[in-house]
């Protein structure tokens, strides 16, 4: 089977129904990197105070607490398990464009990767090991640049038409 370009080739009220379904998993994908920004965790400091706590800091605008090790277990679970399935859906659609080769395999294997290294890295950071929020600060921004790309190419290429 021939996935090479494949969507060129979709009827119309499929390429409708997955431009839908990209754009509905955007608006999530967004939703839930607002929901890190909300959570002051965007930045380095942000990020270890958000699952280390903050009592020892001296100027609070929050207060918060090192979260417990069934959250932590939790969060940890519930992300990895999701974000595995929305780039696997994701990476199935882009297995059907016709980028080039190299590309597409990148935008469809990367995220994984990018998976492990930022909830890996959240579970060492809580466990210690404070240098692990550059690798998931690192990770995280690979990872939504990666689905930008991938979503906006998956995008672009039900719209445009290949001529054969």
């Amino acid at each position: 089977m021939q996935l090479h370009g494949l969507i060129h080739t979709l009827p119309r009220y499929v390429k409708q129904f997955i431009a839908a379904f990209v754009i509905v998993l955007s608006v999530g994908y967004f939703t839930g990197l607002n929901f890190v920004r909300q959570t002051d965790s965007t930045d380095a400091k942000g990020l270890v105070e958000n699952y280390l706590g903050n009592e020892d800091a001296e100027d609070i605008t929050v207060m918060k607490f090192k979260k417990g090790e069934r959250e932590m277990l939790t969060i940890l679970h519930t992300h990895i398990l999701s974000i595995s399935f929305i780039f696997f859906m994701l990476g199935g659609l882009v297995a059907i464009t016709s980028l080039p080769t190299k590309l597409k395999a990148f935008l469809m294997i990367e995220p994984f990767a990018s998976i492990l290294l930022t909830f890996g890295g959240i579970y060492f950071m809580w466990k210690g090991m404070l240098w692990m929020k550059w690798i998931v600060m690192i990770s995280g921004i690979l990872m939504t640049v990666v689905y930008v790309v991938a979503a906006g190419a998956v995008l672009w290429q039900l719209i445009v038409s290949k001529k054969k």
